[in-house]
């Protein structure tokens, strides 16, 4: 009797368990009942009927990640390269996605993997390393459109890696060497011409503000020569007409004075140490004399009050002083 009951209570244990499921977050299970699809549990607790309903499959609904192995594709212009990919699915109907397709992963992967070679094969080489996004997205929407009557969705697709051959790959980077070089070499060029523009409009501007300035002298120059013409024939005027109205007087005043200076510029010599006069005292006097009498005339006050002044020579005498007698030689 005990052994009886035994068995019973482990039978109703094994009838509870097959009733109850909890379906965790993220997952969605297909129940089964008969071996028909009748339902996709969503998380949770639910109860099933023993020994009829079971669960079929554990899809999951979170968005997943799979890596494409790499693969040799060769180009429009018949280059063998290299490549990796990954795709970034969600599943969003499980039914279609448990009993639409037999193996999910594969089929996506398989699927992928064609078009990757069908479009990255309609491209030539700088094509594929240069246009990764026009790549990408050509293969979501192929890839998407295929995949959509088995539930999913195609969020993304993603060139992780192109690897050309060897011998491309070094004539690239020579490519891109001399490419650099050029650039270099082209802006360099672009900087001396810059430089040499900059430096002739520099020196232009020094000819021009030079050739300004001299004209500028020149100008004030001739200015200043005009001015001291005027005011050298201004001065030549008054002594004309000092000489019209004083007759003599003013010639033997201006002599003197221009005689006066002559003779004072020879102490000013720096060389000169001892200075000896072709001439008598006695000439400077009548000479100094003579200016006495002149500005004794134009100082002579209009009322006829008499002033002093320096007796002139006698009628029929000279004024000039006698000279020294010379001896004569012996031969003579």
């Amino acid at each position: 009797m005990g052994f009886v009951l035994g068995f019973a209570l482990l039978v109703l244990v094994l009838i509870l368990f097959t009733m109850v499921r909890v379906v965790k977050q993220g997952f969605v299970y297909t129940i089964e009942r008969l071996g028909k699809y009748t339902l996709a549990a969503q998380p949770g607790l639910h109860f099933l009927v023993p020994f009829v309903d079971r669960v079929g499959h554990k899809v999951n609904m979170m968005e997943q990640v799979l890596d494409i192995p790499g693969q040799e594709i060769i180009t429009a212009d018949n280059a063998m390269v290299g490549v990796d990919a990954v795709v970034f699915f969600q599943v969003l109907d499980a039914g279609k996605a448990a009993y639409e397709v037999a193996n999910l992963y594969g089929a996506i992967m398989a699927l992928t993997t064609t078009n990757l070679r069908t479009v990255m094969g309609s491209m030539d080489l700088d094509e594929t390393l240069s246009k990764r996004d026009e790549i990408n997205a050509r293969l979501l929407v192929v890839v998407d459109e295929a995949t959509g009557p088995w539930g999913i969705k195609i969020t993304r697709v993603e060139i992780k890696d192109i690897r050309p051959p060897l011998d491309i790959s070094e004539a690239m980077a020579r490519q891109m060497k001399a490419e650099r070089v050029k650039r270099a070499e082209i802006l360099e060029a672009e900087g001396d011409r810059a430089s040499r523009i900059l430096r002739s409009e520099g020196e232009k501007q020094a000819a021009i503000l030079t050739a300004e300035g001299k004209r500028e002298a020149a100008y004030r120059d001739a200015e200043a020569r005009e001015r001291g013409a005027e005011a050298e024939a201004k001065a030549t005027r008054m002594v004309s007409e000092a000489i019209a109205q004083s007759g003599n007087a003013a010639i033997n005043y201006f002599i003197a004075q221009e005689y006066t200076k002559a003779v004072g510029k020879f102490a000013d010599s720096p060389n000169a140490k001892t200075i000896l006069f072709p001439i008598e005292a006695t000439q400077l006097i009548g000479s100094l004399g003579g200016i006495g009498e002149l500005l004794g005339e134009a100082f002579k006050p209009a009322s006829g009050e008499v002033t002093a002044r320096m007796a002139p020579p006698a009628p029929g005498t000279s004024t000039r002083p006698p000279r020294a007698a010379v001896p004569r030689s012996r031969d003579s």
